[in-house]
């Protein structure tokens, strides 16, 4: 099994991070090839970054049609996703699509835990785009951020654990989910903390 990775921004530090993640995930024998968007912005915050990112996302996956059997786009919020879905013979998947569905399947309610409030607006469109706001307890965000995306989860590790907690113990989360590529990896350092 061959699976292509995407990046939506253009920072290789976090496709770095994603990939790490991705293949400790991966099940033995699945090939994981992370590429980062060839064209866009550092770090995707605003619905405008977002709908760069779409056409990005696209060109990533539609450069290496052929050499993957799926695709993950690794971008919270999940841009070009319902149009990848229609023109690659492939499944594709979203972060956001799958981390919702699993922290579903966990939990009546689930928080949303990020770096920056400035992401909310469209972490709850795509909410309501899977049909999944009735689920979410809340979200739980950070204050704004202009750093490196590369370095966000170290340099915001301990406010995105007080974070976590407050999503469960003040929102009442029985799963939480860390949103935004990232802070891909985090959630192993994290669940001490927190559980």
């Amino acid at each position: 099994m061959r699976i292509l990775v995407v990046n939506s921004n253009t920072t290789p530090s976090v496709t770095d991070r994603i990939a790490a993640a991705a293949r400790a995930a991966a099940s033995a024998g699945t090939q994981i090839e992370a590429v980062t968007a060839p064209f866009g912005l550092p770090l995707i915050v605003t619905r405008a970054d977002w709908l760069v990112a779409g056409p990005a996302t696209l060109a990533a996956l539609a450069a290496h049609r052929g050499t993957y059997d799926a695709a993950v786009i690794a971008c919270f919020g999940d841009p070009g996703l319902d149009a990848a879905k229609e023109i690659f013979d492939v499944p594709v998947l979203g972060i956001s699509e799958a981390a919702f569905h699993a922290a579903a399947m966990l939990g009546r309610r689930f928080g949303v835990v990020s770096f920056t409030a400035a992401l909310r607006p469209m972490f709850e469109d795509c909410l309501a785009h899977h049909g999944l706001s009735a689920r979410c307890a809340g979200f739980r965000m950070g204050p704004p951020f202009s750093g490196d995306p590369g370095t966000v989860a170290e340099e915001r590790l301990d406010l995105i654990a007080a974070l976590c907690a407050e999503s469960v113990e003040q929102d009442g989360a029985e799963a939480v989910i860390l949103a935004g590529g990232p802070l891909a990896g985090l959630a192993p350092v994290l669940q001490p903390r927190v559980a």
